[in-house]
């Protein structure tokens, strides 16, 4: 074998992340690593990578005992681990982050960069990958940074690659590509360990499945002897016979009136409404403008032209605070960079956009914000040791339900969901949907964006569909995937602002 594990164990303070994590890859073998948020399996993959140490259990590598302290131990032995969440360095140009910390240099210390972009420019025309050497990070779209992240673990030859949800941002062609990759990866012997939480890809890309629930590896075996229905039981521990099936509601009175909003470069004439009880889906392809659209309503970017009407009456949103107390919530797409503060606690977090609720005579009342915390954590299922604990510590999943919970304690009207399920396994989708449901049964309009047609097909009242920052088309609910396709049109998107 290439990589064992056995009976690992890690805890945080007094939360058990695992407690009986067990895995073993062989060399040209994709096994694939499921389980819900919270499960473990991020924290398994860190020991693995070197970001985190295990606190008993035993590592093999090529059969012999390892403790990796690093990742650059880990790198060194030829491991390494694609992130969900980028790494990168903003301000560095593609080619740049790809030789981070392995330049070529001459002597005297100077970095031979025309021979590093030569390199990586190559690296980049051999797949295919819609990037430029030149370009720099910051101006990438999510997709464009796992792109890169994807090509830093191609680019230094590793014996095992971890993909951690390496196509949760990319589009359908983009996806195939990751395929692709895999597979040759594969085909050369490399091992590789795949995290996803999108069941309909398993069988494109898995050979083994390892399923870990609360900590423990509940089962490991050949992908073609299971079913989604097992797959998922083993995950959640119960039966799932369908992700989420939503009964409309009567449209009540309008929340929501967006006319001629226009932005230079990235959003033209976008006309549409939203009611009282509706969750309108937002469909389109990578690029298509829908997040532009969520960050300009809610007064991140500013609109050259147009109109926003809230409750009946027109509004000036020149800053996300003025959106707030227009009645704006926004869920945005990164949760780590936007939408939370990763070093504040729990309880901070939910309460940030609501201050007013837990002070009195400008002073904060301490039990009244851990109560309200509380509150929300066992609503919505946070896995959390207590309102204390920093949100950084928590799984993608766990953060991307504080940052619902911050908006639903400040009682917004207008819920903009910039892809909610994003990172989140099965039973937290069901979990979301049904939070956004009971959202629509108190009144609130919601807005969800989403490149998961199943999902907008599952949850929505009416889809929108945006190409090229504009709205090509509007339809019913229960629609079909080849019909969003249609307005959205196949082509492959820019994954940067900048242009050849």
């Amino acid at each position: 074998m290439l990589l064992e594990l056995h009976h690992i164990e890690k805890r945080y303070g007094g939360v058990a992340a695992l407690t009986d994590g067990n895995l073993a890859v062989a060399p040209g073998e994709v096994h694939l690593l499921l389980g819900e948020n919270g499960a473990g399996k991020s924290t398994l993959m860190k020991i693995i990578a070197g970001i985190v140490e295990r606190d008993a259990g035993q590592m093999m590598w090529q059969g012999r005992e390892v403790h990796l302290k690093t990742p650059s131990e880990a790198a060194a032995i030829g491991i390494s681990m694609v992130h969900q969440e980028s790494l990168l360095a903003p301000h560095l140009t593609v080619a740049e982050n790809l030789y981070l910390g392995r330049e070529e240099r001459l002597p005297f210390g100077w970095v031979r960069r025309s021979r590093m972009m030569e390199a990586a420019s190559r690296l980049i025309a051999e797949h295919g990958f819609p990037l430029r050497a030149e370009w720099r990070v910051e101006k990438l779209t999510p997709a464009g940074k796992q792109l890169v992240e994807i090509c830093r673990a191609i680019l230094h030859g590793s014996s095992l690659v971890i993909f951690d949800e390496p196509t949760s941002s990319l589009s359908g062609s983009e996806a195939a590509e990751v395929f692709r990759i895999v597979r040759t990866l594969r085909e050369r012997k490399v091992g590789v360990i795949y995290i996803t939480h999108r069941l309909d890809e398993l069988g494109s890309v898995g050979d083994r499945v390892t399923i870990l629930r609360d900590g423990r590896t509940m089962h490991t075996g050949p992908l073609v002897e299971l079913t989604t229905g097992s797959i998922i039981r083993h995950m959640v521990g119960r039966e799932v016979s369908a992700l989420y099936q939503r009964n409309p509601l009567p449209p009540g009175e309008e929340r929501l009136r967006v006319e001629h909003l226009t932005r230079r470069g990235e959003l033209s004439d976008i006309c549409f409404s939203l009611r009282a009880g509706e969750i309108v889906g937002m469909a389109g392809l990578i690029g298509a403008g829908r997040t532009e659209l969520c960050r300009a309503l809610f007064g991140v970017d500013p609109i050259d032209a147009g109109r926003i009407s809230v409750g009946g009456r027109p509004v000036s949103i020149g800053s996300p605070k003025e959106a707030v107390k227009a009645g704006l919530a926004l869920v945005t797409e990164d949760r780590q960079v936007t939408g939370l503060a990763l070093r504040l606690p729990i309880a901070h977090n939910i309460t940030l956009a609501n201050v007013t609720a837990i002070s009195r005579f400008g002073f904060l009342n301490g039990n009244a914000q851990n109560t309200a915390a509380a509150d929300f954590i066992g609503r919505l299922r946070i896995r959390a040791g207590s309102p204390h604990q920093l949100a950084g510590r928590l799984s993608g999943g766990n953060q991307q339900k504080v940052v619902i919970a911050k908006w639903l304690f400040r009682q917004a009207q207008v819920f903009l969901f910039d892809e909610p399920t994003r990172g989140i396994d099965v039973g937290a989708k069901a979990e979301v949907f049904n939070l956004m449901d009971e959202l629509a049964r108190e009144g609130a309009a919601i807005l969800m964006v989403s490149s998961e047609m199943p999902e907008l097909l599952q949850v929505a009242d009416r889809i929108l569909v945006m190409r090229e920052g504009r709205i090509t088309g509007e339809l019913p609910g229960r629609t079909t995937q080849e019909e969003i396709m249609r307005y959205a049109a196949l082509e492959t998107q820019p994954v940067s602002e900048e242009r050849p």
